[in-house]
């Protein structure tokens, strides 16, 4: 199992590890998946972002294997912004996943402690 996000991610996308003409794109991309997670509540309290192929999923997911979940909505969340399917039902597809993938993630932390937004972001910069 790859460990680093931006190789996994690349290896999911199709592009081999040591191919590195799109990789600040999907960086870009992955972070923005990790926003919506933090949102979602999951992950460290301070937020999380990677900047290359040194950041490794156990940073972000801990020890809990339920959390596994969260990579493939990664992956998903940054193929429809990187290379998006070309038809409307594949488009259509990725989408329920999507959406299906935050709405199990979200009841699993649900299950688990939850820290409204107000404890975990700071007020002058977060959502109050």
């Amino acid at each position: 199992m790859i460990e680093s996000i931006l190789d996994s991610v690349k290896k999911s996308l199709g592009l081999s590890a040591d191919y590195d003409a799109f990789d600040h794109d999907i960086v870009m991309h992955v972070n923005s998946a990790f926003s919506t997670l933090h949102q979602l509540g999951v992950g460290p309290a301070e937020g999380f972002e990677i900047t290359g192929a040194d950041e490794e999923w156990a940073s972000f997911l801990g020890s809990d294997p339920v959390l596994n979940s969260v990579k493939t909505f990664v992956y998903l969340d940054v193929r429809m912004l990187f290379d998006p399917p070309s038809t409307s039902y594949m488009i259509s597809a990725m989408e329920k996943r999507i959406d299906e993938a935050k709405w199990r993630i979200n009841v699993y932390r649900e299950s688990k402690t939850y820290a409204p937004l107000k404890e975990r972001l700071p007020i002058d910069g977060g959502i109050p």
